[in-house]
């Protein structure tokens, strides 16, 4: 771990820290543009934990299939070095799989990571997972979701939180913005997630340029889900993205294997807690082209905001209306 990286940690950590003490009632100020969008799952909110836990048996979360599944497991970089390999292992607490059924009743995943809250209850994710529209039926979190396993139980969804730019942009345009905040109900006996797992610290504003990053990610494609969730430690740098419809400065991490079902995994870097969190799999081209490439959006102030609005439990905001043509 660098000073500077566990100096901003404490920086940012005193910062929260001093925000979240004030009283709920009084206005925060954010930063201009980051209205989130807060939408209850079509189940209802509070979705009851015995109910989840009955419906995704370990046959059903092994045919999920991938929120999104652009990467090829075929596909390579032209003329690039060998990235490092990655691994299964067990996972690690803090670190899961969202499941849920889509509009024609097909299993869906994406990867999650639990951070510290107020309440204990909040997960970080990518938002091109949870943007669409498509009916979202049985939305719940596995925390260390492995080999068919909920080791730590399972928690419903009760309030999912976008960047209003990254819902109104979409995956492209709003690449910058693809994260998400998701506010968990209690387990069936009441336990909130992070009282059970833990937490990682979310880090704003974490640099670009880190020699050990640890990068996990749940694979899986058309065919396939793995059992097992992949672990790779390798260093992360700037990109800047050189596709007009896709702006912005993102991470860039090189590790193997990383193919669809990735998404919204977690960048993890040590700090004086333990892991901070400083991306998730997705920002530029919804994570990459390539399996041996991953990117991240660059967590900001805007990152934070959303984060404060979860928090909080702000009143959801509701998207733009789509103007009709002239």
């Amino acid at each position: 771990m660098s000073r500077p990286i566990a100096a901003r940690g404490r920086i940012t950590l005193l910062l929260t820290t001093l925000l979240l003490g004030l009283p709920l009632a009084l206005p925060l100020a954010l930063p201009p543009g980051s209205r989130a969008y807060a939408a209850s799952p079509p189940d209802g909110p509070g979705r009851p934990a015995a109910s989840a836990d009955t419906y995704w048996t370990a046959q059903r979360m092994a045919a999920a299939k991938p929120a999104v599944a652009a990467r090829s497991s075929q596909a390579r970089r032209p003329a690039a070095e060998p990235s490092p390999p990655s691994h299964p292992f067990d996972g690690l607490p803090q670190v899961g799989t969202f499941f849920w059924t889509d509009g024609s009743n097909t299993g869906r995943f994406c990867g999650g990571t639990v951070v510290r809250s107020p309440h204990h209850d909040l997960v970080v994710s990518a938002a091109h997972c949870l943007r669409s529209p498509d009916p979202k039926r049985h939305l719940s979190f596995v925390p260390q979701y492995h080999d068919g396993l909920k080791p730590h139980g399972i928690y419903p969804v009760e309030r999912i939180y976008l960047d209003q730019r990254y819902y109104d942009l979409g995956t492209a345009a709003g690449a910058r913005w693809d994260y998400a905040v998701v506010r968990l109900a209690a387990r069936e006996d009441g336990a909130e997630v992070e009282e059970v797992t833990g937490g990682f610290d979310l880090l704003p504003y974490p640099g670009y340029d880190h020699r050990k990053v640890r990068l996990i990610g749940y694979p899986g494609n058309s065919d396939t889900t793995h059992p097992k969730p992949l672990d790779c430690t390798s260093s992360t740098h700037r990109y800047t993205s050189t596709d007009p419809a896709a702006p912005g400065d993102f991470l860039e991490i090189a590790c193997a294997g990383y193919i669809g079902g990735t998404s919204g995994g977690p960048f993890l870097v040590r700090d004086f807690t333990g892991y901070a969190l400083i991306g998730v799999i997705g920002g530029y081209h919804t994570g990459g082209d390539f399996p041996d490439v991953s990117y991240s959006s660059y967590f900001t102030a805007d990152t934070l905001a959303l984060y404060l609005h979860a928090v909080r439990g702000d009143t959801p905001a509701t998207p733009h209306p789509i103007q009709p043509s002239k």
